[in-house]
């Protein structure tokens, strides 16, 4: 796949995997998911978060293996997808295409992440509420994770899939 063509992708799939309303039990029952899509792939060592845009965690998961470093990307991932309402996987595509980095566009790298792992929460007539944060894989395999989970989840089959560069 060309980089266009993934950044097409990525944004179809933030466009379909939308709710219609978000609760801490949707939380807790996505969060779920997203550990055993993890640990079905036999990535026991996943950090998994869910937060709200005010920054309240509702489901958070460490498996074995994951340190602090995992939290601090967990943050950059979060601000990422709170500020530029899109998954981080698709602001890296975004800036691999036009060559950009964070900075360029305003963003501190100790602050924000530019790899995949950060998917927006969005709620139909709403906008985005929260992010859905995965750590410690390749940061394509962490996408990817997010966006099986959130199609079994919103029961939704039709989603195209990256699957490799």
């Amino acid at each position: 796949m060309t980089v266009e063509e993934v950044i097409t992708v990525l944004a179809m799939q933030e466009e379909i995997l939308q709710f219609n309303h978000f609760t801490n039990e949707d939380a807790w029952t996505l969060g779920t998911l997203l550990v055993a899509e993890a640990k079905r792939r036999q990535l026991d060592n996943t950090a998994v978060e869910i937060r709200l845009n005010n920054g309240y965690t509702v489901f958070k998961y460490a498996g074995n293996g994951t340190t602090l470093n995992n939290e601090k990307w967990l943050d950059r991932m979060f601000r990422t997808v709170q500020v530029l309402e899109k998954s981080s996987l698709r602001v890296y595509s975004e800036l691999k295409k036009d060559e950009d980095t964070l900075e360029d566009i305003g963003l501190n790298r100790e602050e924000y992440s530019f790899l995949g792992g950060g998917f927006p929460i969005r709620v139909e007539e709403v906008g985005v509420i929260g992010a859905i944060m995965i750590s410690n894989q390749n940061h394509f395999v962490n996408h990817d994770i997010i966006v099986k989970a959130l199609s079994r989840y919103l029961h939704i089959d039709e989603v195209p899939r990256i699957r490799a560069l």
